[in-house]
Order: structure tokens, then C-alpha cells, then sequence
């Protein structure tokens, strides 16, 4: 798992789908993580999916569960769905496969 920064609603956010949260997905979405994943990066996962991964990556990143609630109605619904999208999916590779800057750290 590793967190992934980006600018969501009004501020810079962290996310971050922890094994337990990874759980909490699963049970939500009735689905395996891994295979949201293949789904999310073949452009086929659904829209619980996709505002799941954001949502449950906001509370892993540090927000209350209420806030991630609020933010997700607020915001995830303001943007156009390709950019929720896009967010759920880098979400959902930083948990899954970890992020390039991490790689490097790792080597060095």
C-alpha cells in the first residue's frame, strides 16, 4: 500500500486503501480488489467502484469517515466522471502495485 497525493474538491489530498480498508471495499462493492483493478484499468469498473476507491482511499489518507462521505457527495459528482476516473484508478495502483517514487526509494 502506498499513499497517492492529489488534488480533490478544494484541497491537495491524501489517499490510501489500507489492507483493512482493502476489506471494507471488497465487502461494499461485492467484488475482489484485484479484480476491480483489472476492471479499473481496462476502463470496465463500475461507478460504486470508482467512488468507493475514493472514498475509502480519502479515509485511509487520514479524513474521517464523515468527511470522506461529505467530500465524495460534494465533489465526485461536480467533476466530469473520466477525472473521478482517473483518480480512482491511480487510487487503486498505488494500493495494488505501489507508486513509481516508491520503486526508486526502494532501490536506493
Amino acid at each position: 500500500m502506498s499513499p497517492h497525493a492529489a488534488f480533490f474538491g478544494d484541497a491537495e489530498r491524501t489517499f490510501a486503501l489500507t489492507p483493512a480498508l482493502l476489506v471494507e471495499f471488497e465487502r461494499l462493492v461485492g467484488a475482489g480488489a484485484w479484480g476491480t483493478a483489472r476492471r479499473m484499468f481496462a476502463s470496465d469498473a463500475t461507478t460504486t467502484e470508482v467512488r468507493e476507491t475514493v472514498r475509502l482511499g480519502l479515509i485511509g489518507g487520514g479524513e474521517t469517515p464523515k468527511r470522506a462521505q461529505e467530500l465524495v457527495e460534494a465533489y465526485a459528482g461536480a467533476i466530469p466522471f473520466g477525472e473521478l476516473y482517473a483518480l480512482a484508478s491511480d487510487i487503486m495502483m498505488a494500493a495494488m502495485l505501489g507508486t513509481p517514487d516508491q520503486g526508486a526509494t526502494d532501490a536506493a
